[in-house]
């Protein structure tokens, strides 16, 4: 058995390795949806070395060869299709369909051409570098690059590099004189070594990408409540204490903002849970308007449902101003737009208590003085916002409402 073969048969084992092990995430991480697309790639690549195994038995080895081309062409196009499903961009279709036809137009053309001929080398090479450009344009594309993207990145470059060089080194060492003969050359062996070391660094790399991209999804998900989008109280209280620990340390400003839905007890009581949940919906979503936010964690501001229908803004390097002011957005563009379908007469309002973080003051007094400015404002008329004393120490703060009475505000 030639060098070349004992390769393949490596290479043959690993991508069957690697197509198991991303079917297995793609089964077990339904959030990892370019595992299955990874998973369909290697599956390709194993047919690619088969196809490679059984060309020295082929009489006629034309159809065996286009399928060879073909097998890893699909193989390279479906990696970068799970590429871009596990950083969450959009493909450029349109670019990966035309090298894609262009390449099975390419193959067609050039299966008959003398192999010696290093143009045939060159366009036989040409579709897998471009494609592999591709993928590392996709990588480029990722929103957030860390240090295993770039990874990543140079080895889509390097493979990319590897198949414009490797006409150079067919024409250096030659492809042997028929397709069947290929096997046995020294190129082969070379090419096919090369490739499995990409192969494994690629699957690799992948594997803990797609890992590290679920485990973080996962704790993303744990803190984020799923009716509003928002963080729920743990994932709020954990971003709060880091940026308060930073405001104190820094001596920037920080202002907290929360809000309380007017009457939700008899949204539900009269409307029903339904109803309920899109005035839930809509405040969340009117939040993220008038806090000119993506997402819940923009800028270093934080969004979060603290339960029920309690909502808050905590904003590092902002006063009770600029807190105030966000707030009244709020509550305007709560109270003046209505989008319950199930309820059209329906105008849900919301009120509000601001305070500002005080030297040496923890999240859990600085909610209580806000907390103390809301149960003001519910008791004032409701549909309003009210500031906390800065002067007053939240020490000097009694009980707050909610722990005396031991129900929620309504």
């Amino acid at each position: 058995m030639s060098a070349a073969a004992i390769v393949l048969a490596i290479n043959f084992c690993v991508a069957g390795l690697f197509a198991t092990a991303f079917a297995v995430v793609a089964i077990n991480a339904r959030m990892a949806t370019g595992a299955r697309w990874l998973a369909m790639a290697y599956g390709f690549g194993m047919l690619n070395v088969g196809l490679e195994l059984i060309l020295p038995f082929q009489r006629e080895p034309r159809l065996v060869g286009i399928g060879i081309f073909l097998a890893f062409l699909f193989a390279l196009a479906l990696s970068v299709v799970g590429l871009a499903r596990n950083y969450r961009i959009e493909l450029p279709w349109r670019v990966l369909g035309v090298l894609v036809v262009l390449a099975v137009i390419d193959i067609v053309v050039i299966i008959d051409m003398e192999r010696s001929s290093l143009l045939r080398a060159f366009l036989y090479q040409l579709p897998y570098a471009l494609i592999q450009l591709l993928g590392a344009l996709v990588v480029l594309r990722a929103p957030r690059r860390q240090v295993l993207d770039l990874v990543l990145l140079a080895i889509y470059v390097l493979g990319s590099l590897q198949f414009l060089g490797k006409p150079l080194l067919a024409a250096a060492l030659g492809t042997g004189s028929t397709a069947q003969a290929y096997i046995g050359t020294n190129y082969a062996a070379i090419s096919q070594a090369v490739g499995a070391v990409l192969l494994i660094a690629n699957g690799i790399m992948m594997l803990v990408i797609i890992l590290r991209d679920t485990i973080t999804e996962m704790r993303v998900q744990s803190a984020t409540d799923p009716l509003s989008g928002l963080l729920n109280r743990r994932g709020f209280e954990e971003a709060a204490e880091n940026l308060l620990a930073s405001a104190h340390r820094d001596g920037v400003p920080m202002s907290i903002t929360v809000a309380d839905l007017d009457h939700f007890k008899a949204i539900n009581d009269h409307h029903g849970h339904a109803v309920g949940d899109a005035v839930i919906k809509r405040f969340s979503q009117t939040l993220r308007d008038a806090a000119d936010l993506g997402a819940m964690t923009v800028s270093g501001v934080i969004l979060g449902r603290l339960g029920g229908e309690e909502f808050a803004a905590l904003a590092p390097g902002s006063g009770a101003n600029s807190a105030q002011l966000l707030a009244e957005r709020v509550r305007a563009q709560f109270g003046t737009t209505n989008t319950i379908k199930e309820a059209p007469d329906l105008r849900p309002s919301a009120s509000f208590g601001v305070a500002q973080l005080q030297d040496g003051e923890t999240l859990h007094d600085l909610l209580r003085r806000a907390d103390m400015a809301l149960y003001q404002a519910k008791n004032t008329g409701r549909d309003r916002v009210c500031v906390a004393d800065s002067k007053v120490s939240p020490k000097q703060l009694p009980a707050s409402p909610e722990r005396r009475q031991g129900s929620r505000r309504r």
